[in-house]
């Protein structure tokens, strides 16, 4: 326990520096804490110092390395910076800038062609993509002009539809005037029938006269008919009679009703 809490101490001091420490509740489980994230802490450091020890020797090799190549030119081939032409300078430094966007270590054949080869790779990828994605649009464009046709089709019927209907209302409403008319002619005959039954009531009219005496009177007359065969002289005589007595009714009629 007392080890975890002086190394807890030395880890908040190296942290805080010259500024105090915050004041915390000493215990078991605070000290644990504070002790598992001072590892922690310490750990990462560690990392983080051998990762720049790491990065600072390659900078060195990299700074030989150049140099080396330096030499190489000036005594080997007496070439310089200053000495190289314009077009050798655009060639170098398009060669860099090639390297730098491929992200190779250097500018070597074996460096290069790896970096070229993932890149081909990538570019026929993204063409079979686009090919898929061409074939699909393709599809797509083709379900649409189908979609547009079948939209066509559907205004076409309900065109129809609309001009049916518009037919048929008006076939409904001549139906309805029609009916109208009939209904009001119904009343006026009705009307009228019973005004001349008052009138017929009111001039005490013999009931002989009425529709059921003359249907009775037709009753009389279609047995005579039916018997006409057997014996034509006595329908004939029953004919004349039934004649006789339609024509006073029709007579008395003419001259007791009014129906205007």
């Amino acid at each position: 326990m007392c080890e975890k809490i002086q190394k807890v101490n030395s880890w908040l001091g190296a942290v805080f520096g010259d500024q105090p420490v915050p004041h915390f509740e000493v215990n078991t489980r605070t000290v644990d804490v504070l002790y598992q994230l001072a590892r922690s802490s310490e750990a990462r450091c560690g990392e983080a110092a051998l990762l720049t020890e790491d990065l600072k020797q390659k900078a060195s090799e990299y700074q030989s390395e150049g140099a080396h190549y330096r030499d190489v030119l000036l005594q080997g081939l007496g070439l310089s910076c200053a000495s190289l032409s314009k077009p050798a300078d655009d060639y170098l430094s398009a060669l860099v800038d090639t390297a730098m966007v491929l992200g190779v270590r250097d500018t070597s054949l074996g460096s290069f062609m790896p970096a070229m080869n993932h890149l081909t790779n990538s570019l026929l990828e993204e063409e079979k993509s686009n090919r898929r994605l061409e074939r699909e649009l393709v599809a797509l464009r083709n379900r649409l002009g189908a979609t547009m046709v079948l939209r066509s089709s559907l205004q076409e019927d309900i065109n129809k539809t609309v001009t049916s209907q518009s037919v048929e209302s008006a076939k409904a409403e001549e139906r309805m005037l029609n009916m109208d008319f009939v209904t009001a002619k119904a009343k006026e005959l009705s009307s009228r029938r019973e005004r001349a039954e008052a009138q017929l009531v009111s001039r005490n009219m013999d009931k002989s006269l009425t529709h059921q005496a003359i249907v009775q009177l037709s009753e009389v007359i279609t047995p005579a008919r039916q018997r006409s065969s057997a014996s034509p002289s006595l329908a004939k005589v029953k004919i004349e009679e039934a004649k006789r007595e339609l024509a006073v009714i029709s007579s008395q009629l003419e001259t007791n009703m009014d129906f205007k």
